[in-house]
């Protein structure tokens, strides 16, 4: 797969097509640490700058941190480095969706867990027909 999984393939970032033709006379605004790249150029039919994001790696949006994602919907005009405070030191970092990975929330019941779950409390009672 190697060399040739990038030219064909967006779910693994962005295709050379995209990074040669798609982002001529566009600028380039910033990036995150996550290492995905912000673009802004060009406008929609509304007359609104289009902003976008080229992914490092698998295309996620829940890897676009909330400081980004205002900047990408133009809930903010500027950079979020310049237009938003500095993150307060209780403040945690954002983490992706981890849905799928083994990471993910698993609740005591799940299957991955064992599949056992806590008793009923006696308050269930089943109905039948006849009752």
């Amino acid at each position: 797969m190697g060399i040739n999984r990038n030219p064909f393939t967006w779910w693994n970032g962005a295709s050379w097509t995209t990074i040669f033709y798609g982002l001529r006379g566009k600028r380039k605004v910033g990036e995150d640490a996550l290492g995905n790249v912000y673009y802004e150029g060009g406008t929609d039919t509304a007359g609104t700058p289009r902003r976008w994001v080229i992914y490092s790696g698998a295309n996620d949006a829940s890897r676009v941190p909330p400081e980004w994602f205002s900047w990408l919907h133009h809930q903010i005009d500027g950079v979020p480095d310049d237009a938003l405070p500095p993150q307060r030191p209780w403040q945690k970092p954002a983490i992706p969706n981890l849905t799928g990975t083994a990471l993910a929330y698993r609740p005591a019941g799940a299957l991955e867990k064992g599949g056992q779950r806590a008793a009923a409390t006696g308050d269930y009672e089943a109905w039948t027909p006849e009752g």
